[in-house]
């Protein structure tokens, strides 16, 4: 073999090595760069540096629609409005209220499509995807038994991943369920809880939450800090926890198991010396939602809002701006979103506390869309 034509094959083989290896290590750091759920609560530097990559990309109006969650559907906005909130990146999730498997599947083709249109970040959908709530809130979803039905951990996690494949193959990827409120008695829940059990509701709705998640699903634990044992009904009106929060135990388990997400009901709470909301609901109280669930019980994940449009908050001014003021890191189905924006904008450029404190909740919302895949 001439000598020449050896160095030339010895060459080609080194650089076709490298190349290799260049593309074993790409595809490795690709790999590695797949985050889940399971990754939203640890110590992960590349995740950090994912988020605030994000983040920095962002202006500070896109950064704030972050915390916006307007709803689509029957009950929700019109497509219209929803297509100029993406226009006007005004929004930064969708919930989906009250539809159909396959017109939920075409809305969310839709606007995605409007938000690579208009370069907005990826939108997360979600739904009040209980097990007594699904089959009415999707119609043709699977049929499966009310959450009072479900007696055992492995129905709970069979009905869960049943949910979980549905919500999937529309796109829905955030579930306001499962429900911790105590007593099936109450107006608003019925048989939207587990039981009287405190025991049983921490043992039935933590294997529903841990399946969902397991599946790619960030599950809520609501409302907090209880609607289970107050009279009355928060769609129609506010009502009170009187004295102790005697349902606020039952959240624990769920913050140190890593329950992503948490929703806070408009309840207040009176002739209570310590968290006393003066009249205010427990979702626009900073006792509530910042002393409390944030500081005192050490919960890291993201606070949203119960919709904002119930007749519990109907006699309250300004109420979107002071569920921010509050600590909520998402708001959902505030009255004008525009407003709101700007409200939160003004305030950023006064008050540096208050703009850290946004800019914490934004990333966790991030963050949050990063360990789903969406981002």
């Amino acid at each position: 073999m001439n000598k020449s034509f050896l160095i030339i094959l010895i060459s080609i083989a080194i650089v076709s090595c490298s190349s290799g290896n260049k593309k074993q290590q790409e595809t490795s750091i690709k790999e590695e760069s797949n985050f889940t759920l399971a990754d939203f609560y640890t110590e992960n530097l590349e995740l950090e540096e994912k988020v605030s990559n994000v983040f920095n990309d962002l202006s500070e109006r896109q950064r704030v629609a972050q915390m916006i969650v307007q709803a689509a559907g029957r009950l929700g906005k019109p497509d219209q409005v929803i297509d100029q909130l993406i226009k006007s990146h005004s929004i930064g999730g969708v919930l989906l209220l009250n539809g159909s498997m396959e017109g939920f599947k075409q809305k969310v083709n839709h606007f995605d499509s409007m938000s690579k249109a208009h370069k907005l970040l990826p939108l997360v959908y979600s739904a009040d995807a209980e097990p007594s709530l699904i089959y009415r809130k999707i119609e043709h979803s699977t049929p499966v038994p009310k959450t009072i039905e479900l007696k055992t951990i492995e129905e709970n996690k069979r009905v869960a991943d049943i949910i979980s494949g549905d919500l999937k193959e529309i796109g829905i990827l955030y579930d306001y369920a499962p429900v911790l409120d105590i007593s099936p008695e109450n107006a608003a829940i019925k048989n939207r809880s587990y039981g009287y059990s405190e025991d049983s509701i921490i043992m039935l709705a933590g294997a529903f939450a841990k399946e969902l998640q397991k599946n790619g699903i960030a599950a809520t634990i609501k409302h907090f800090p209880g609607h289970g044992l107050v009279k009355g009904d928060t769609h129609a009106k506010l009502v009170f926890i009187d004295g102790e929060m005697k349902e606020v135990n039952t959240y624990k388990p769920f913050i140190e198991e890593g329950i992503v997400s948490v929703m806070v009901g408009h309840i207040a709470v009176r002739n209570n010396e310590k968290y006393d909301t003066q009249g205010l609901p427990s979702s626009c109280s900073r006792k509530i939602i910042t002393d409390l669930l944030r500081n005192e019980m050490g919960f890291k994940g993201i606070i949203t809002t119960d919709a904002m449009n119930m007749g519990a908050l109907k006699e309250i001014q300004n109420v979107d701006f002071l569920a921010v003021e509050a600590g909520n890191d998402m708001i959902l189905m505030p009255g004008d979103e525009e407003m709101l924006i700007a409200q939160i904008m003004d305030k950023m450029g006064k008050d540096e506390v208050f703009k850290k404190q946004i800019y914490d909740s934004v990333k966790r919302v991030l963050k949050m869309k990063v360990c789903l895949g969406i981002i």
